[in-house]
């Protein structure tokens, strides 16, 4: 085969190796840190408004206190990358002071956000009675959320 053929081969491939090193250089945005520091917040200021619904006062995102571990796929994968397999430990105090501790699904996306789902046990069910007696969603039975790519 001569060069005036091959070229149109080689260029191509060529380019589309260097592409994918480029890629691959770049961490992923998703990390167990920015995952960390968005889902706690976004739960303490939905477990606010959960209590605002069922008319509960005080109750409040210091008071909430929460933090949170995430872990991605279980010991043998890195914490990173998107995919529906994180799972977030969050701890907080519940309304009457207690300290809580609920595994939470999470499906990170690289599009910077996320969705994350909690054990009934601990947030309620996917509706709630209000204080005025109307069904209502629960804001933290699920929620989505978004995390700095940049932090």
């Amino acid at each position: 085969m001569n060069r005036a053929r091959l070229l149109p081969l080689v260029v191509p491939a060529v380019l589309a190796v260097a592409f994918a090193a480029l890629i691959g250089r770049g961490g992923s945005d998703v990390t167990k840190a920015r995952l960390e520091h968005a889902i706690a917040p976004t739960f303490a200021n939905l477990y606010v408004q959960r209590a605002t619904i069922l008319g509960e006062p005080g109750i409040t995102v210091t008071t909430i206190a929460a933090s949170a571990s995430c872990d991605r796929g279980g010991p043998t994968v890195r914490d990173v990358g998107p995919g529906p397999d994180w799972i977030c430990q969050i701890t907080f105090h519940d309304d009457h002071g207690q300290t809580q501790n609920g595994k939470f699904e999470v499906q990170a996306k690289a599009d910077a956000t996320y969705v994350a789902g909690g054990p009934s046990k601990l947030v309620g069910q996917a509706t709630l009675t209000d204080k005025a007696g109307r069904t209502v969603p629960n804001p933290v039975f699920e929620f989505d959320g978004a995390y700095d790519p940049n932090s």
